[in-house]
């Protein structure tokens, strides 16, 4: 019997596993794929507190895996596929393996939406990216493209103008979906071009991002356009598919928690961007899984 089954080794769950291996508690974290989640699709930080000259995503991924080890904490590669009560503990079964534990915290993130266009996958990292926020100073005075029509799209278009020389918004549509004010912003900065109708057809370049090719859904013309980055944003799926019916989800797949990180659930927590209470960055990640685990420590606490 574990006290503390973590799901999903992203800076939530590591941030999880360390607080509950410093209470001592008998932890194990177990993960679908590479510990690290999302922030390893870019190529390097600089947002995040501590590293005032920023960081590549590995090294800090390998630094809060030591601290996991220093406090006895293992994670398991493994694809957490089912979680049910058992008498008076979780039952979790983790690719062929069953497991018991006294409370869960659940962090299993959230995957980024993609086109699915050729080129895509190779360039993610050399060019194209999926956070402005996190990537926008590497594309100082260059010119580069948002895709999307919603919110989060305009936003980080709003928000490249910061750094870029031309912000290219690529649209599927001809006209924006979401907040008025938004549009209004965009369609005023002289920095944005939007570019109606149009999708990503392929994304192009050796090392590096260098071109995309456009086409227009009405005319079907295709054109090149050259771009140093491509952001892409339209929008995020939570890794939440094998917890229907376990834990309380809204409507846009989050799950929902409380302000201690507890869910519908009794002794199932959460953190992390798959929750309803955290923006996709890496330092509220963390701040949420430690809640989580300060949580989890007062709840097995009032079980003995």
């Amino acid at each position: 019997m574990k006290d503390v089954v973590i799901v999903g080794a992203g800076p939530a769950g590591m941030a999880a596993g360390i607080y509950a291996g410093r209470a001592r508690f008998d932890t194990i974290i177990f993960d679908k794929g590479i510990p690290g989640g999302q922030i390893l699709l870019t190529d390097w930080i600089e947002n995040y507190p501590g590293f005032h000259e920023g960081i590549i995503p590995v090294q800090l991924i390998e630094n809060f895996r030591k601290q996991l080890e220093k406090f006895g904490v293992k994670i398991k590669m493994a694809e957490v596929k089912k979680i049910f009560k058992h008498n008076n503990a979780w039952k979790i079964i983790a690719g062929e393996e069953e497991h018991s534990a006294r409370s869960v915290i659940l962090t299993p993130g959230s995957s980024y939406k993609r086109l699915g266009v050729e080129g895509e996958s190779r360039l993610t990292g050399k060019g194209v990216s999926y956070c402005a926020t996190c990537d926008a100073p590497f594309f100082k005075e260059k010119d580069v493209g948002v895709v999307g029509g919603g919110d989060n799209s305009l936003t980080e278009a709003i928000y490249l103008t910061k750094f870029c020389r031309k912000v290219y918004i690529i649209h599927r549509r001809d006209r924006f979906r979401g907040e008025k004010i938004l549009h209004e912003r965009v369609l005023e900065n002289p920095l944005i071009e939007v570019l109606w109708d149009t999708v990503v057809d392929k994304i192009s370049g050796e090392m590096k991002l260098e071109s995309v090719q456009l086409k227009n859904v009405k005319t079907k013309s295709v054109s090149k356009l050259e771009l140093a980055g491509l952001f892409i944003a339209i929008g995020m799926m939570p890794n939440t598919s094998f917890l229907q019916g376990l834990v309380d989800i809204d409507e846009n797949g989050r799950i929902k928690v409380g302000k201690q990180m507890n869910t519908s659930q009794h002794g199932i927590f959460a953190a992390g961007d798959v929750t309803d209470a955290c923006p996709s960055q890496i330092a509220t990640s963390v701040g949420t899984g430690v809640i989580a685990a300060l949580a989890v420590t007062d709840y097995i606490t009032d079980l003995t």
